[in-house]
């Protein structure tokens, strides 16, 4: 729990750089990338082990882990700027050679984590699967076209 707080802080000192897009290198913009993927990972696998029985399901914590995903969907798209497909990423070129295809794909797991927020909130096991299956279908969607394996 002591890492992922400080996981979270760490985060959360690096928001006003992303928001202003203010990246002094391109390794600065990979690494703040890299640890809200790391966090959206962390936090969207404690869901999916949830939900196929590997843990306990605690709706309390499901909440949590699903509202968590919907804020960090919304911090790495910023950290794509210009450059920072060289390093050490994972990241392909081709995210700055279809810019309008990786934005809307970005989008859609945006809008999908919000949705997947949302139907954790209602505590219909259905409808939250469903919303879950939606969120990782549009991250491993954009992983198969703009992600090194």
């Amino acid at each position: 729990m002591k890492k992922i707080l400080l996981a979270i802080t760490a985060t959360a000192m690096i928001i006003p750089a992303v928001f202003a897009n203010d990246f002094e290198k391109t390794e600065d913009a990979i690494k703040y990338r890299q640890a809200a993927y790391g966090l959206i990972s962390f936090n969207f696998g404690e869901m999916g082990a949830m939900l196929k029985g590997e843990k306990p399901f605690d709706q309390d914590q499901f909440n949590i882990r699903a509202e968590n995903v919907a804020v960090l969907s919304k911090l790495p798209h910023e950290a794509f700027v210009d450059g920072s497909d060289k390093g050490d990423t994972a990241a392909l070129a081709e995210i700055w050679q279809d810019k309008a295809d990786f934005d809307s794909k970005m989008n859609t797991f945006k809008d999908n984590a919000a949705a997947l927020a949302i139907a954790a909130k209602s505590n219909d096991k259905n409808a939250i699967k469903a919303a879950f299956v939606d969120t990782g279908k549009s991250c491993k969607g954009c992983h198969k076209v703009y992600k090194e394996d």
